[in-house]
Order: structure tokens, then C-alpha cells, then sequence
């Protein structure tokens, strides 16, 4: 799989929400999830691998763990904005 597969893959799974690529020099990938209309980051990965994600079971399982930080990143904020602590705090 490409590099360009894979991001395409990436974004049309998480859409609506934008990604941002970038690639280190050890060529590990850094992944950044935001909104399109203010760029509020919702998610940053660091160190995404791209030799390891070899089969459409492997890129299916990390879209999936992608989507789960996802709802638990909105989970945090939205019980922050409450007055709740967030998933961070809470697990502290």
C-alpha cells in the first residue's frame, strides 16, 4: 500500500473531519484530525509506522483505534464543558 493509498484511506474514514499529514525523518507519519471549518485539532498521533500497516485488516484495526480516541477525546471535552472532569482526569 502508498503512502497516498493509505492517507486517502485514512481520510475518507474520518470524514468529515480533515487530517494532516507529516513524515519524520526516521519516516514515521504524524497524523493531526481537525475540523475543516476552524482547525480545532481534535486528535495528533505520532509515530505511525507506515511498514507495518501491510493488509486492509491492519489499516481497518487502526481506523478503529483512531475512531475510539476519537469518542473519547469528544467525551472528555464534552464533560468538560459541563464542569465534569474529562476522560483524562478521571483516569488520573
Amino acid at each position: 500500500m502508498t503512502q497516498a493509498q493509505l492517507r486517502s484511506y485514512i481520510e475518507q474514514a474520518l470524514a468529515p473531519l480533515a487530517c494532516d499529514f507529516s513524515m519524520d525523518a526516521d519516516g514515521c507519519l504524524t497524523l493531526r484530525v481537525f475540523e475543516t471549518q476552524d482547525e480545532r485539532v481534535h486528535l495528533v498521533v505520532t509515530g505511525i509506522k507506515p511498514g507495518r500497516l501491510t493488509s486492509a485488516d491492519d489499516l481497518a484495526q487502526m481506523i478503529e483505534e483512531l475512531r475510539y480516541e476519537l469518542s473519547a477525546t469528544r467525551l472528555g471535552q464534552a464533560d468538560s464543558a459541563y464542569g465534569a472532569p474529562g476522560l483524562a482526569q478521571a483516569m488520573a
